[in-house]
This record gives structure tokens, C-alpha cells and sequence, in this order.
């Protein structure tokens, strides 16, 4: 077995701040493998002390096979141990200690054994050779206590060079990371070395790195499938954070198919998309895998290998993802249990970061490279048409891809010092409604019955919340609150809120895209104009994805005036009505008076465990904002809160305020309502009527499991049946007789419930 030495046998590549050893191993005639084979690691030795730089090893044989920075260092510590011994060749020499004549013979085999373990055992084997050294070491303890005296000063001189030798490979990393497995050991017996070196393998068309063989020590916490990718949760004893293990399709295929992916990527990267086909992505995507398709096909027949049109169109998908695509970040956000993704800068350092519906924070077993991130970046950067540059150091935008859809936050230098960075908020597939937010516990039953009674009230509501709070997803929920009937007008600088798949279930909605208040300058219209137009655009509920720049003069504007008959919402970054107040007033230049269109402020916050390791989003107030405070809201009872959490029973509670009927803003509704109007008794029995009926969805799902009555079209199909329920029983009765509306619908659920089996 022997090395072929090439043109060019390796390089050194710089990555960001690392550098890479890449070894061209085309030509051998095996595996490039550290822990199998003992003439790689003698190779990697000898090829660390040319690069001691390197802080990574990449070998190129039809797969990639990576080893990580930690690996790296436990190499470059025999190569340097290896480098210092060999400088000292001499000094190991028989010779050099001036031996009597009649001893030579003696010692002569002794250290001829000890110039073998050191020049060759401890380049491929230096655990063999550490062992090795502690056998000689003992052996040499009982010599001593036999030899005569004229002997004993030279055995004293080679057993202090042994030590010498054993001390500094005691000292090593690796000798520590498997001295416990130590006892028994063979030379030859590789076995100790697959529990410290373990590459993460890819096919070369696939710049990112994939740990696909699962941690040793790590315990199973579950264990399910995303479209063909295999996904584990370890939990891991040196990490506080549980692993998320991902073993997609492209790591699963023959070496046929691998070989046909590798020509077809060859040949499709000759054609590069233009910036404008990427302008419609959907299409783009399409024209692709249209050509993809017919080319795999082509290669196929071409060298005789049978595909079957699952095949065929697998193996399509995948070249569509490693081109025009966005790698194996598509695969994590088809999971939908993820709901965020978090790639940092310097990318190829870390792996990537998900937070998991299950597990919350997770590590992945997916490092990212830098050709990764540039790409993506100028991917983003041309579907969004907005800048990323040194200049523009932010671009905030959304990622649409088969089967989700993401808004993405990209930073890059300055602002940024090690490069680029992502961060991605996987949005659901489906609106979420109030039922689900019960289910999850985000919310009780009371406080979705009075939230969606605000909503019917054509309230002013802002949505509050620190990053990650849930603020987007509930107004998202409240839209499927909303009645059909009303036009919904959204503005986002991002769009997240789920406007497309509401249109599809029959909302008259129509989104506006403005430009990001991040971004200078562009072809985008100003936020604040967005308002202003959607004013022009008749009678309407007005939903702005979030308030952070001059849009809140255009919003507070219109609610002030009472521009909008209907329901105005949006978001806005507090955690607590008070702290609303303070972002609105101050930082944004609100008038206090304009304020005072603010009807309700709901804030959501996570909760903790009492250890830290857990969260939950909750809802942590519903609070209405009175009118008659003059400078201080907070001082002058400004803030009445409606419902409170409640951290021992885990849920929001109802306040005096509410169940008295002390609120201004409910009072408002009942006065233009005939049948509420002076009556909170009738008015409380339609805000528990909707607490009944969503509580009876959660319910019965938790009987029957059937989760899709949560969703957003049984949803809205029961909304809308109460509302018409409601009406018909009203014209008939000539009053709002709860106890038959909500017979009736539940005769409705029933039946519906029924047709859906």
C-alpha cells in the first residue's frame, strides 16, 4: 500500500479564519480514514508538522471526508511530540551516552526497540506507542532489581529517556480522551481511535458538513422522518443542549446515483440562473428541475442505470437544492417542527443552531462553509432586491421555498466582525389559530373568547412581545378571527404573516410589501406611505406586520381619526403595556394623545423553568388602555389589565376589572351594540359563549386526536358558522338567546365533524 504522489498531493485553503488542509486522495486505493488505517495517520502526522496552521483536514475521494478543528489539535500534538523527538535523534542514540564496550551489546537491541516505537510506531499508532512505552517502563523496574551495579547507571539513564518519552504523550489530549478504554489494548487494534476520530462525510458536490454518524454516548430522546430525512434527538452527557441528527436523502444514495448526481451538477453548473429569473423563484425552480430531470434521465440511460420515477424525481430534487437552492437549510425548514434557525458568523466554525418545538435549543450535526453563506447571501440579496453590503450591513427578507416559507436576517461586516451571519424564523405551514394556542397552552379558553370578542368589536390591539415571543403568530391567529366579509389590508417590510394561505381559504386580503426601516433608500415605498394608501383603499381592517420606524405616526394617525371602521392591529417590541408606551412615545415620537387610539395591549413573554432549561410561550397580559390620563398612563390608571398570569396555575386569569364589567373599552363596544347596550350580563355571556365554543374544539380533539379540526379552514368554518348561527337565532328570537346559538352550533360541529371522517 502506498501513496501516489500527484501534481498537486495537497493545499492549504483559507476559510474565513481557518486553515484547511486539503488532501487529494483520488488516487489511492483506499478509504481516507484517521481511525481505520494506520498509513493515513502516518501520512496526516508527516503532513502537520509541514502545515502545523492547519485547523482542519479535508481528504477528497468522490466524498469529502472532513476532520474538525478538535480532531486537528489532538494530531498536531503527536505531530509536534514526533517533530521533537526526531530533532533529538541523536541524543536517543546508544552512542551519545558513551557506553562501556562490553555493554554495547547489552542495550543495543534495548534502544534500537525504543528508536522503532518512537520513528514509526508514533506516527501511525502513538496509543500503541504509549502503551508500548508503559510496558517497557514496567518491564524495566523488574531488570533493575537483577542487574549488578555496572550495569544499573546506564539502565538508570535509558529508563529516564523511556519516561521522558512517556511523560510527554501521558500529557497528550488523546492518550487522556481514551485512557479509561486503555486496559487490554493490541497494537493494531484500531477500535480506540473510532471513538475519537469520526469525519463528517459528504459527497463533494455538497460544500456544507454533515456529521452523519451519531454521537457514541448520546441517548435517544426521539426519533421521527421529515420527507426521506431521517431525524434523531440525542441528548448529550457533555452538552447541555440536546442534538438534533439529521441523515437526509443525499446521504442514503448508491454510488450510481451519487455518480449521476456529480455529472448532472457538472453539467447544470455551466448554465448559471440571471438575477432576473430569480425574480420568480417558483419558476425558476420549476425550469430547473424540468432540465435536472431530463439530464439525470439522459446520464442514466446513457450508462445503463434503471430509475423509477420516485427515483428519478428524488435524485432531481436533490441537484435543484445544491444549485439554484439553498442546500440542506431547505430539509431543516420542511421539519415543521423547527421554528428557528441560527447560523453565526465565522460560518464554518459552528454548527448550525435550531430551536425545536419539543427540545427548544438544539445543536445540529449541520456545519455550514463559507462558499454556504456567500452564496445564500447573494441568493437574498438578488430575491430581495434589497442591498447587503458593507454599506447595508442588514437585509431582512423571506425565504419561500416547497413546503415553507421563512423570514431571514442576514448581518455581515461591520456590523458583523467575523463575516456573515443568518437567522431564520421558519413560519407554519398553516395559519395558527386560537384553538391551537389552547392546545399549546399559550392561552386559556376565556382569553381567546375575549380576544376574539375585541376583534369582532373592531378594536386597535397591539401584539407585544420580546423576539421569539409569539407576537407575530397570535396576530396572525387573530386574522383567522376576523369575519370573511371584511377586506383585510396587510403591511409587512417582511412578509410573515400568513396572507397567501388565508387568501386561498377565501379572505378578501390583499398584502403590501414596504420598504424595511433597516434599509436606505430602494425602490421599496416607505412604510408610512403604505398606510397612508391603504386609507385610499376603502373601508378595511388594517394589520401592520410590526411598528418600529415612521410608520407609527402614519398608524396612530388614522386610528386617531377613526380612518378605520374596522379591526386595526399590529406589533410592536414590549414587554409589558407600559414599556409599549415607552417605545411609541419616546423612542418613536408618538404624541401621548395619539397614544390614546390604542385600545388593547397584549404582551407575550416566554416563561422559564425554575432551572432554566425550559421555556413556553405564554400570554402574559391583556390589558386595555384607558383615556383619560393626561401624561403618565402608568401613574394615572391609564393601563387596566383584563387578565393576568397567573405563574402557579400556569394560565391567564380574569381580573376583578373584567369580571365586574369595569372596563371602558368593552363598555365602548356594548354602546353601539342594541343588545349589549347598558346589559355587561348579556354582553359576558357572548364573551363566554366564545369561550365555550373554542373550548369545545380543544376539547374534543383531546378526545378523538384528530388535530386537523385545530387548523385554520375548521376554524374559520366555525367561526363563520357562529356568526351566522348567532344572526339567524337573533332574527328568530328577536334576542341573542345564547344556550340555543350554541346548540346549534354544536349541532354544525357535529355534522361537519362527521363529513370530515
Amino acid at each position: 500500500m502506498a501513496f501516489e504522489k500527484e501534481k498537486k498531493e495537497y493545499e492549504v485553503i483559507k476559510e474565513g479564519q481557518e486553515d484547511v488542509l486539503k488532501i487529494n486522495a483520488e488516487s489511492w486505493t483506499f478509504t481516507p480514514s484517521i481511525e481505520d488505517n494506520n498509513l493515513v495517520m502516518a501520512y496526516v502526522i508527516d503532513k502537520l508538522i509541514e502545515v502545523p496552521s492547519a485547523n482542519r483536514i479535508v481528504f477528497v475521494q468522490r466524498r469529502n471526508y472532513v476532520y474538525d478543528y478538535n480532531q486537528v489539535q489532538l494530531l498536531l500534538e503527536i505531530a509536534n511530540i514526533y517533530k521533537i523527538l526526531t530533532r533529538q535523534k541523536r541524543a536517543l542514540s546508544i552512542t551519545s551516552l558513551g557506553f562501556r564496550e562490553d555493554l554495547l551489546g547489552y542495550f543495543s537491541s534495548k534502544y534500537m526497540l525504543l528508536q522503532d516505537l518512537i520513528f514509526n510506531l508514533l506516527r501511525n499508532d502513538p496509543i500503541g506507542a504509549y502503551v508500548e512505552l508503559k510496558r517497557l517502563i514496567r518491564g524495566e523496574k523488574i531488570t533493575q532489581k537483577k542487574l549488578s551495579v555496572d550495569f544499573l547507571e546506564y539502565e538508570n539513564r535509558f529508563m529516564e529517556l523511556l519516561k521522558s518519552v512517556y511523560d510527554m504523550l501521558e500529557k497528550t489530549k488523546l492518550v487522556n480522551l481514551v485512557k479509561d478504554e486503555i486496559a487490554g489494548y493490541k497494537l493494531g487494534d484500531r477500535g480506540l481511535y473510532k471513538l475519537v476520530f469520526r469525519p463528517a462525510i459528504t459527497p463533494d458536490f455538497i460544500f456544507t458538513r454533515l456529521m452523519v454518524q451519531p454521537p457514541l454516548n448520546g441517548e435517544e430522546l426521539d426519533i421521527y422522518s421529515v420527507d426521506n430525512t431521517d431525524i434523531t434527538i440525542f441528548s448529550i452527557p457533555e452538552d447541555i443542549k440536546p442534538l438534533y441528527h439529521m441523515n437526509p436523502p443525499e446521504f442514503k444514495i448508491s454510488e450510481d446515483k451519487y455518480e449521476l448526481l456529480d455529472l448532472a451538477r457538472t453539467v447544470m453548473a455551466e448554465h448559471k440562473p440571471k438575477e432576473e429569473e430569480f425574480l420568480d423563484p417558483e419558476r425558476m425552480r420549476t425550469t430547473f428541475f424540468n432540465i435536472g430531470r431530463d439530464l439525470i434521465q439522459e446520464l442514466a440511460e446513457h450508462r445503463n442505470i434503471n430509475l423509477n420515477i420516485e427515483e428519478l424525481n428524488d435524485l432531481t430534487n436533490i441537484l435543484v437544492r445544491y444549485t439554484v437552492g439553498f442546500g440542506l437549510v431547505e430539509l431543516l425548514l420542511k421539519d415543521p417542527k423547527i421554528q428557528d434557525i441560527s447560523i453565526n458568523g465565522p460560518v464554518g466554525q459552528s454548527p448550525i443552531f435550531i430551536v425545536h418545538e419539543d427540545f427548544s435549543e438544539c445543536a445540529t450535526n449541520i456545519i455550514p462553509s463559507l462558499d454556504d453563506a456567500e452564496s445564500w447571501a447573494s441568493k437574498f440579496r438578488i430575491l430581495s432586491g434589497r442591498p447587503l453590503d458593507e454599506a447595508n450591513p442588514v437585509l431582512d427578507t423571506e425565504l419561500i421555498i416547497p413546503g415553507s416559507r421563512a423570514r431571514v436576517a442576514i448581518i455581515q461586516k461591520p456590523l458583523n466582525p467575523y463575516g456573515l451571519g443568518f437567522s431564520l424564523r421558519r413560519h407554519r405551514d398553516n395559519p395558527w389559530t386560537f384553538p391551537l394556542f389552547i392546545k399549546n397552552r399559550m392561552m386559556n379558553p376565556l382569553a381567546a373568547g375575549l380576544l376574539s370578542f375585541l376583534i369582532d368589536g373592531a378594536r386597535s390591539i397591539l401584539f407585544c412581545g420580546t423576539r421569539s415571543s409569539g407576537k407575530t403568530s397570535l396576530l396572525g391567529a387573530s386574522l383567522v378571527e376576523i369575519m370573511r366579509k371584511y377586506r383585510i389590508i396587510s403591511i409587512e417590510d417582511t412578509l410573515e404573516l400568513p396572507t397567501e394561505a388565508l387568501r386561498q381559504l377565501g379572505y378578501n386580503i390583499q398584502a403590501m410589501k414596504v420598504r424595511s426601516a433597516l434599509t436606505k433608500g430602494g425602490v421599496e415605498v416607505p412604510a408610512d406611505e403604505g398606510i397612508r394608501t391603504s386609507l385610499r383603499m376603502g373601508d378595511s381592517s388594517l394589520i401592520v406586520g410590526e411598528i418600529r420606524s415612521l410608520e407609527a405616526f402614519a398608524l396612530y394617525e388614522a386610528m386617531r381619526i377613526g380612518a378605520l371602521a374596522n379591526v386595526v392591529a399590529g406589533t410592536i417590541h414590549g414587554d409589558s403595556p407600559y414599556g409599549v408606551f415607552d417605545r411609541v412615545v419616546n423612542d418613536l415620537k408618538v404624541p401621548k394623545t395619539s397614544f390614546k387610539a390604542t385600545d388593547i395591549i397584549v404582551i407575550s413573554n416566554p416563561v422559564r423553568s425554575a432551572d432554566g432549561l425550559h421555556k413556553w410561550r405564554r400570554i402574559l397580559s391583556i390589558t386595555e388602555v384607558r383615556k383619560g390620563w393626561e401624561e403618565d398612563p402608568l401613574k394615572e390608571n391609564g393601563f387596566v389589565d383584563l387578565m393576568k398570569y397567573d405563574p402557579e396555575k400556569d394560565e391567564l386569569i380574569p381580573t376583578d376589572d373584567l369580571i365586574n364589567g369595569d372596563s371602558d373599552i368593552l363598555k365602548s363596544i356594548a354602546g353601539n351594540v342594541k343588545e349589549w347596550a347598558g346589559n355587561w350580563d348579556s354582553l359576558w355571556a357572548n364573551i363566554l359563549l366564545r369561550t365555550k365554543i373554542k373550548q369545545y374544539i380543544v376539547d374534543y380533539v383531546d378526545k378523538s386526536k384528530r388535530n386537523q379540526i385545530l387548523e385554520a379552514p375548521f376554524v374559520i368554518a366555525s367561526n363563520d358558522a357562529f356568526h351566522r348561527i348567532s344572526d339567524k337565532v337573533n332574527e328568530e328570537k328577536g334576542r341573542l338567546d345564547y344556550d340555543t346559538i350554541f346548540g346549534e352550533w354544536e349541532l354544525w360541529f357535529k355534522k361537519e365533524v362527521k363529513l370530515l371522517s
